[in-house]
């Protein structure tokens, strides 16, 4: 069926001849029969990875295979979403081992971005924690693979966009949980140089990130909201949520029916959000305990909120730049308040170290930062690729839809080695995206 299809950033919009399956048998007859194919899960990525001339939406291939309740291992097809997965093992006390800002996201698209959370410093991204996982390759074929099993496969597929093929089951390991909540503590930073202290300071909480204020000059610059948490135990509930330690929130009501108009979002609405936010913490230090969906999931209390972007749509914008390039974070976000194109959602994170392959994190921060889509942006973004390089950094593939092709191959260490793995099993070019195409991974 031939659809109009966009991901989460609506940005780009293309015409893609989509199909669904639920038996394998039919996916893989429709694989060795097609060229230009990518799989796609729930559109959730920022960009146009998961676009393509031939898309396979996995979204009906979403049936649990497996949970032992006892060790925590969770098996599914690649299809199952994040928030599907939570409802099931929430109750019996179990959590994602990791998990990004949305929950809405498939398993498959989980592998093929390796998403990363508040704790990547403490338990890395997703990779860490799989067990094995089922693709089918470019010839038909059906491969198990694993970090000491078709390693070069496994180690592609984790962070490769959906390149060397479609990941039809992952088997992984969850985090034990006793409680539903979260115990969180938020400390209000009066600048750049006091974030980065207190993110050190804070390094032994398993979750931590911060918003930042991208706008602020002067002695403000780079005033954030440091937000630390830990899963909270039993005896530091209230009585009310002591009753249902482990009862899973309601689902989200609120949504935003239609794309906003464009001139809604400009430097006075981003400056004037700021200043609310910041000032929201009337106190510099304050501690509670929450349910987890506001602490790992608070813009999915809004549906569809990507269209307060308005129709043009908007791109996510997420670097990271070594440790030790501390400078580097300073000077983009100086390029950014100095063009006055802050972002309402500007997210500061840390991650600790990573030896993948193609996989996004290394040791270092990330900023990720949202831009509507409008008339001189992409070329301020090619400046701010030419800061990242500088600076030793990468931009994350899950978020690109405009990434110059020697960005990439200067970015990534590995990016030969990983583009030769996808050769090896992506028979025929059978997989290609936008996204791939633009990048020159598809030889």
């Amino acid at each position: 069926m031939q659809k109009r299809l966009a991901n989460w950033g609506n940005y780009p919009v293309v015409s893609s001849e989509e199909s669904t399956f639920s038996q394998e048998a039919q996916l893989k007859e429709f694989v060795t029969s097609h060229q230009h194919i990518i799989a796609r899960g729930n559109g959730r990525c920022y960009g146009d990875a998961s676009l393509g001339e031939h898309s396979i939406s996995m979204l009906k291939y979403d049936k649990v295979m497996a949970f032992d309740t006892e060790t925590g291992i969770f098996e599914c097809q690649a299809g199952l979403t994040l928030d599907q997965i939570l409802d099931i093992i929430v109750p019996k006390g179990w959590f994602l081992p990791v998990t990004p800002g949305t929950k809405y996201i498939t398993v498959g698209g989980a592998v093929a971005s390796d998403v990363h959370g508040k704790n990547h410093h403490v338990d890395g991204a997703f990779s860490s924690h799989i067990i094995d996982m089922d693709v089918i390759t470019g010839n038909g074929d059906t491969v198990c693979c694993a970090p000491d099993q078709e390693s070069d496969l496994f180690w592609a597929t984790c962070g490769g966009m959906g390149l060397t093929g479609v990941i039809t089951r992952v088997k992984f390991h969850l985090k034990k949980i006793s409680t539903a909540y979260i115990k969180q503590t938020q400390i209000k930073a009066k600048n750049l140089d006091e974030i980065i202290r207190l993110f050190e300071e804070y390094k032994h909480y398993t979750y931590s990130m911060a918003w930042i204020d991208c706008l602020k000059k002067g002695d403000g610059f780079g005033r954030s909201i440091l937000i630390v948490g830990e899963h909270a135990t039993p005896d530091e509930l209230n009585d009310k949520q002591r009753k249902a330690p482990l009862k899973i929130p309601g689902k989200p009501k609120l949504t935003v029916p239609f794309n906003l108009p464009s001139f809604v979002l400009n430097t006075f609405t981003v400056k004037a959000f700021n200043w609310l936010y910041y000032g929201k913490n009337f106190k510099r230090v304050i501690n509670n305990v929450v349910p987890y969906e506001p602490f790992f999931y608070p813009l999915d209390a809004i549906l569809h909120w990507n269209r307060g972007y308005g129709k043009a749509g908007f791109v996510q914008y997420q670097f990271v730049l070594p440790l030790e390039k501390k400078d580097g974070l300073a000077a983009i976000l100086h390029r950014i308040s100095d063009k006055g194109l802050g972002s309402f959602l500007a997210v500061l994170k840390v991650f600790g170290n990573q030896d993948s392959l193609i996989s996004f994190p290394m040791e270092g921060y990330t900023l990720a930062l949202d831009f509507p889509v409008r008339d001189g942006l992409f070329e301020f973004l090619d400046e701010m690729d030419a800061l990242v390089l500088q600076y030793g950094g990468r931009l994350y593939l899950s978020k690109d839809a405009r990434m110059k092709q020697e960005v990439f191959w200067k970015s990534y260490p590995n990016a030969e080695r990983f583009a030769n793995i996808v050769q090896s099993y992506n028979v025929n070019k059978r997989f290609t995206s936008l996204q791939s195409d633009r990048l020159g991974i598809s030889k």
